[in-house]
């Protein structure tokens, strides 16, 4: 039994979006810390196969794996604390389950009985959640999506239950305790009836880990302690913190790692925590910030910003402002507005550096193109990311090589110019109208050119993710569209660089200006926010800093 995994499963109460996520990548980040190998998954209980075709705005960020999963959003945040790189094994939905029981039972692997909830799907639950777990991997985090009493997530609970019947298991409710501003109170009624839920599914949770506006006080702990049963010491404040990274330090202060490992039977091996600490540290300093203006169609949320749909984005500018020890200042525009109200918006911002993000479809898109434009023509520092390098080159084609009326097939697909075509292959996938998980996806060599922007982030800022290895980096992808390399000699002709290549030559995987025409002007087909950690930032984004704080 002690050469076996140990399961921590985080289980939501109450309410969904209180942080489960962020709580159960700062668990793995302590534990590892600790000196114990760790990963994490997550549970989706949606039916939906993956999130690839969620859209962005009702799900949030889709995050890319290196073998090309789509998943929610906080398995990037696994990524992220942890510093290690997951698989789409990692992530787990009901649809996904369902899919491998009605194949399992075309194919007879129940020997022709009825396939039931109980106990094949209970069964490929747990097969799923061990699938990727390696023999090194001592601590297992697993996520369950939902809350308690939900009825999406009910086989989920039942599978854990029986896991831990096999395996040494803990499980830690997160659970939202509201504050009722008329009385001036924290309330954890709401709490009571997500552990009664919880016990009903044969769980007792070990750990209670309260979120809320303001931290809990001493009476409502011992409430929750005597109305719960469980002990006193096991009831971890979390408190709402702006900074997500600091997470950790409040488990930790609060002696959670210790208290798991008791729970274990385990000791501390070492503590490597100290890295992160500066991490945290660095975050905090107080410079006179650099102004990002983040151009996209989906940075509005109602009336509020929306921080779920490029948060990828958010932390890489986040990680290399801790390299860099600056600050930032983001201003979100609206692509849309930016189209209708023109340039002045962006004067107004008074931007250091542009980034045009990820994207789909074309609402919205001239409003980018503007921002790719004004960032050429005023010298503004600028990354495009994906669609936001197709629609820097559509504005180079346009205005630069005088292809009146350049596009993209997939906003006009009648353009008498078109710079950015669709890929071969998948045309065929649209015709049949096969969507989900046949776009380009996943980690995917890249040639970096010599005597180029790209070439020398790589070499100065890589690290032992983002490493160049000869001339070669590993990306990830999320795409249909290409350049078109058709117009490639026009481009290059003006000054368009080439800095990345796919291995065959035949595909653009990054571009930039001539420093005749601008002095930090890069576009990727990748997605390097993807691959960008704290303790490993990625060179683009620190490059893009730097630029943006050169004076002249």
């Amino acid at each position: 039994m002690h050469n076996s995994p140990r399961f921590i499963f985080v289980i939501g109460g109450v309410l969904s979006g209180i942080g489960k996520g962020i709580t159960t990548a700062s668990i793995a980040l302590l534990v590892k810390s600790l000196g114990f190998n760790a990963t994490a998954i997550k549970i989706d209980p949606y039916i939906s196969i993956d999130a690839g075709t969620m859209r962005p705005a009702e799900h949030g960020e889709v995050f890319v794996t290196d073998d090309g999963g789509e998943i929610d959003q906080d398995l990037g945040h696994y990524e992220r604390f942890l510093n290690q790189s997951l698989t789409r094994d990692h992530n787990i939905t009901t649809g996904k389950v369902f899919s491998n029981v009605i194949k399992n039972e075309r194919h007879m692997v129940y020997k022709g009985r009825d396939a039931s909830m109980f106990p094949d799907v209970i069964d490929e639950i747990k097969r799923m959640i061990l699938a990727p777990v390696k023999k090194t991997d001592e601590i297992v985090l697993v996520e369950i999506g939902g809350t308690t009493g939900d009825l999406e997530n009910q086989p989920f609970l039942h599978a854990a239950r029986e896991l831990g019947r096999q395996y040494p298991a803990i499980y830690i409710l997160v659970t939202y305790l509201p504050f009722l501003r008329n009385v001036g109170e924290l309330k954890t009624k709401p709490t009571q009836h997500a552990v009664a839920h919880l016990r009903e599914s044969g769980i007792f949770p070990n750990f209670i880990i309260t979120r809320g506006e303001i931290p809990i006080d001493e009476p409502r702990l011992e409430t929750l302690s005597a109305r719960c049963f469980i002990d006193r010491e096991h009831i971890i404040d979390n408190p709402d913190n702006p900074n997500i990274y600091k997470v950790p330090e409040t488990l930790k202060m609060a002696g959670l790692a210790t208290e798991i490992l008791e729970e274990f039977g385990l000791k501390a091996r070492e503590d490597t925590f100290k890295q992160w600490e500066q991490f945290v540290a660095n975050t905090d300093l107080r410079t006179e910030p650099v102004r990002i203006a983040l151009v996209g169609k989906y940075v509005k949320h109602g009336a509020d910003k929306h921080k779920d749909v490029y948060i990828s984005v958010l932390e890489a500018l986040n990680h290399a402002a801790a390299y860099c020890k600056k600050s930032i200042e983001l201003i979100p525009i609206d692509s849309k507005r930016l189209e209708e109200h023109g340039p002045a918006i962006l004067e107004e911002a008074k931007p250091h550096a542009i980034i045009v993000p990820q994207g789909w479809g074309s609402r919205g898109t001239e409003g980018k193109i503007l921002a790719a434009q004004f960032a050429r023509e005023r010298k503004v520092p600028y990354l495009g990311l994906c669609f936001g390098m197709q629609l820097a080159t559509i504005e180079f084609a346009r205005n630069v090589v005088g292809l009146t009326g350049a596009n993209s097939e997939e906003i006009d697909p009648r353009t008498k110019y078109p710079v950015i075509h669709i890929m071969p292959d998948q045309r065929e996938y649209l015709k049949k109208h096969q969507f989900g998980g046949t776009i380009r996806l996943g980690a995917w060599p890249c040639k970096v050119n010599e005597n180029t922007i790209l070439n020398g982030l790589y070499r100065k800022y890589g690290n032992m993710v983002n490493a160049i290895k000869g001339n070669i980096v590993s990306e990830r992808h999320r795409h249909r569209y290409e350049v078109n390399n058709t117009f490639r000699k026009e481009l290059e002709e003006k000054g368009y660089l080439i800095s990345g290549v796919s291995p065959d030559g035949k595909l653009v995987e990054a571009m930039e200006l001539s420093p005749e025409l601008h002095p930090f002007f890069v576009g990727t087909q990748f997605h390097p926010e993807y691959m960008s950690r704290p303790l490993s930032p990625h060179p683009i984004f620190i490059g893009l800093l730097k630029a943006a704080t050169t004076k002249d």
